[in-house]
């Protein structure tokens, strides 16, 4: 997938519509910097957004995902389109995942850093107190910035439904 072609091919059909980004942008719901960070081939919209500019501006979706009109060649076309989708959505989803294992990785070795120490001669020191402290609020904060990667998706479910809504009301 070439993000610079298909960030001229979303841009060229926001142009089409005489639309600004500023005006796309409080379409999809997100800030005119994302709508350009996409047209720049920086960023790419979310599977739920292509989708839905593939309605919008009644192009197929593989379209945008090829960066060009559709040729003769639907069939090939049609099957690299869906493996493109699932892999840019597999890419996506293991990113965040890996964001929460890194997290939970690393809150579980301090709490068991501190679980090991509290229970040694070492913890008779100020100093060492003081930086077992430390190390489990910064555990717990781990932990909870994993559950904030945990549920971007559930956000980004909501984020859709209220679009969905707005369309149909």
């Amino acid at each position: 997938m070439n993000q610079q072609k298909i960030g001229a091919f979303l841009k060229e059909l926001r142009k089409q519509k005489g639309l600004t980004q500023e005006q796309l942008a409080e379409k999809c719901n997100v800030s005119n910097r994302t709508v350009s960070r996409w047209e720049n081939g920086n960023n790419m919209p979310d599977l739920d957004l292509l989708i839905e500019l593939s309605d919008y501006y009644e192009v197929d979706l593989r379209e945008i995902l090829n960066g060009e009109r559709k040729s003769e060649n639907m069939d090939k076309e049609m099957k690299e389109t869906v493996l493109q989708a699932v892999d840019y959505t597999n890419t996506e989803a293991e990113r965040y995942q890996k964001r929460v294992r890194i997290c939970n990785a690393i809150a579980m070795l301090l709490i068991l850093a501190y679980g090991i120490i509290k229970d040694t001669s070492l913890y008779d020191y100020s100093v060492v107190v003081n930086a077992l402290e430390f190390a489990q609020g910064l555990a717990i904060g781990m932990l909870f910035t994993g559950l904030i990667f945990s549920t971007r998706y559930g956000a980004r479910v909501r984020a859709f439904k209220q679009r969905l809504l707005k369309k149909i009301q």
